[in-house]
């Protein structure tokens, strides 16, 4: 039977890999990657980066596909119908790619692999994908989930803080939910998926906030502070960074009294 692993590769950084990913990286014939475009080229070119440094020898196969558009535009409410449909497109995509590359004869390729950004049990698509592709039931495979160290794990890491008080709980949100309202019952809130730096909704309770951006590259930029002392020159940095590069991906805890 065909066989994927969806290997969770960091935040950014080659040695964040744990050393169950580099096993399962010499197992695989074929690694499927996603194009975002020109403006993240560098995504692709760390992934090569990490076959490069972490394969011992193995031959394997690269299978490039541009990754389907998504409406990033839409309110709340049309939100979950916008995801479910870029998801299914990519649904479609993933079969295709499976079908055409791996096969179950004899000399066949059989082992392909996605390489997923951060941890592929944190706001990533992928598993959610491959189930929607076993259950339209054209083709068939098993696969295998390595966990990776996430952006969250990373930005606490580097600002050499922990996610959570002594007794108390955290809560991991998006930008869209924070926006509408502070998370209840919790005090310390780590946000992704934050375009348009919801923050800012909350700077009358004047939270403590540890930011990052690019975590665990070269490019990494860090702030910590006061939400009130600090929120307009992450903004001026956020913005700076995302004109010069194109693209930005941010995370941050905010820690209240």
């Amino acid at each position: 039977m065909r066989k994927i692993y969806v290997i969770g590769i960091g935040a950014g950084d080659p040695d964040q890999l744990t050393v169950q990913a580099v096993k399962a990286l010499n197992h695989v014939d074929v690694f499927f990657l996603l194009d975002k475009g020109e403006e993240k080229s560098d995504l692709i070119a760390l992934r090569h980066e990490i076959l490069r440094r972490h394969i011992d020898g193995r031959a394997y196969r690269l299978v490039e596909a541009r990754d389907p558009e998504r409406d990033r535009v839409a309110d709340s409410a049309a939100y979950p119908g916008a995801v479910d449909d870029w998801r299914s497109r990519r649904a479609a995509l993933y079969e295709r790619m499976i079908i055409d590359e791996l096969g179950e004869g004899p000399g066949e390729d059989r082992t392909g692999a996605f390489l997923v950004w951060g941890d592929p049990a944190l706001y990533d698509s992928t598993l959610a994908v491959l189930e929607e592709i076993l259950e339209r039931g054209r083709v068939r495979f098993d696969h295998e989930v390595i966990p990776g160290i996430s952006s969250v794990s990373a930005l606490a890491a580097r600002h050499r803080v922990g996610l959570n008080r002594v007794g108390r709980p955290v809560q991991i949100t998006t930008g869209r939910r924070l926006a509408e309202d502070w998370p209840e019952g919790v005090d310390d809130v780590v946000v992704m998926l934050d375009a348009h730096q919801s923050f800012r909704h909350h700077l009358a309770a004047d939270p403590v906030i540890h930011w990052g951006a690019y975590v665990g590259t070269e490019d990494e930029i860090l702030v910590s502070g006061r939400l009130s002392e600090v929120a307009g020159r992450i903004e001026e940095l956020r913005s700076a960074a995302r004109s010069r590069k194109g693209w930005i991906m941010d995370t941050y805890l905010l820690r209240r009294d």
